[in-house]
């Protein structure tokens, strides 16, 4: 992932969403110049529900820019909607996916130090963004999930940083095995036990993983 840099840094506040009106932050704009990095995510970022959103383990949601011209061959429609920012994330990444990644990659951008958690859930929300109820099921099916950083380093990030690999304790388990894990849930008793203990995961899967494991439940 050396050519790996962040291509937009976005932020939002909390505001009105769709025709009922649901607070949400997931509206973004792009942010210019440095922008401070605390333990729960960019300084001038909101979230409106903490019970699903925000918090250590989903402070910075990164989304890779390759899957936006995929978005926009499947909803010609919405096309002009897919750029950076439109899927709620805070750092638009060029030439880095999902599939280069592996839980727990620890990454520098700017002067902090995030780590790769968990990918994102996709909810509602998603849907009354862009006004198309099918968006959440196709980003299950396609698995363009993006992800989430715990910050390790506070520091500052800016558009045009470089993102660089600064440690990966668990290249045998790649992100994007993940993606499918969380969103069919279909793992093996392997992977279940590794979840439990891997370094980087985040809490509530590794919690799920040992509870799947203390019950005797089959993958």
């Amino acid at each position: 992932m050396s050519d790996a840099l962040l291509l937009s840094v976005q932020t939002g506040r909390t505001a009105p969403l769709g025709p009922d009106g649901v607070p949400s932050a997931f509206f973004k704009t792009a942010r210019l110049g440095a922008v401070a990095v605390t333990r729960l995510g960019l300084e001038g970022d909101e979230q409106a529900d903490l019970s699903v959103h925000g918090g250590p383990e989903k402070a910075v949601y990164a989304y890779a820019a390759a899957h936006y011209p995929q978005w926009a061959l499947e909803f010609p429609q919405l096309a002009p909607h897919f750029g950076p920012g439109a899927m709620g994330e805070n750092l638009t990444v060029s030439n880095l996916t999902e599939n280069e990644i592996c839980v727990g990659d620890i990454h520098q951008a700017g002067s902090a130090l995030l780590q790769v958690c968990q990918p994102r859930q996709p909810c509602f929300k998603f849907a009354l963004r862009h006004g198309n109820k099918h968006l959440p099921k196709a980003m299950v099916r396609n698995g363009f999930s993006g992800w989430y950083y715990r910050v390790l380093r506070v520091g500052q990030l800016a558009a045009g940083d470089p993102l660089t690999l600064y440690h990966r304790p668990n290249p045998d388990f790649p992100f994007a095995r993940l993606v499918e894990i969380v969103y069919r849930g279909k793992a093996t008793a392997e992977e279940i036990r590794r979840m439990a203990g891997l370094e980087g995961l985040a809490g509530q899967w590794r919690d799920h993983a040992r509870l799947m494991l203390e019950q005797g439940l089959q993958p």
